[in-house]
């Protein structure tokens, strides 16, 4: 004989009991994702910014790592290292503050990938590090900035005054 058995909602099983519990600890971390957010951001950010800044320091390394390190394609040598170093310096600044997140990190997505590309004989706890920058920049870009961001008080704003609302009559 086939025995159904239905949930009793004033004596849940230990299994439905498990589930909700599950539910409220994810629901507790979802509540965590805006701090998560920023920490990434800042985490990114300041990695590249420090390597912008060493690349500052000494210009003439920087030169020559750029004409035999890092061959970037289409591209003189002394320019890559003019747009590199000026993208490691503003676009993590961008990224902390949340103003066109996606945007940079979409840019520094590409620093990235142009640096493990370059660099042949990388280490592996380099190349490790390079992974985890990239996963989480790759989480910003789909997720974007978060709500701890300029981009999530300014875009709801500039969408309002350049797109007119769907209920408003044209004439």
């Amino acid at each position: 004989m086939n025995r159904v058995t239905t949930m009793n909602p004033t004596n849940p099983s230990p299994m439905a009991r498990l589930w909700a519990l599950g539910e409220r600890a994810i629901a507790g971390l979802d509540a965590l994702r805006p701090l998560a957010q920023l920490a990434a951001r800042i985490y990114v950010g300041s990695v590249f910014f420090r390597s912008g800044l060493t690349k500052l320091r000494d210009w003439d390394s920087t030169l020559a790592l750029f004409m035999d390190e890092y061959h970037v394609p289409l591209l003189n040598p002394t320019v890559a290292a003019f747009m590199g170093t000026g993208a490691e310096l503003a676009l993590p600044v961008l990224l902390v503050a949340g103003l066109f997140g996606r945007f940079a990190a979409a840019g520094l997505s590409v620093l990235n990938v142009v640096a493990v590309l370059s660099l042949m004989d990388v280490p592996d706890a380099a190349l490790q590090g390079h992974v985890f920058w990239g996963s989480l920049l790759a989480a910003l870009l789909l997720w974007g900035p978060g709500a701890l961001s300029l981009d999530f008080f300014l875009w709801p704003r500039l969408r309002a005054a350049l797109v007119p609302r769907s209920g408003a009559s044209g004439r």
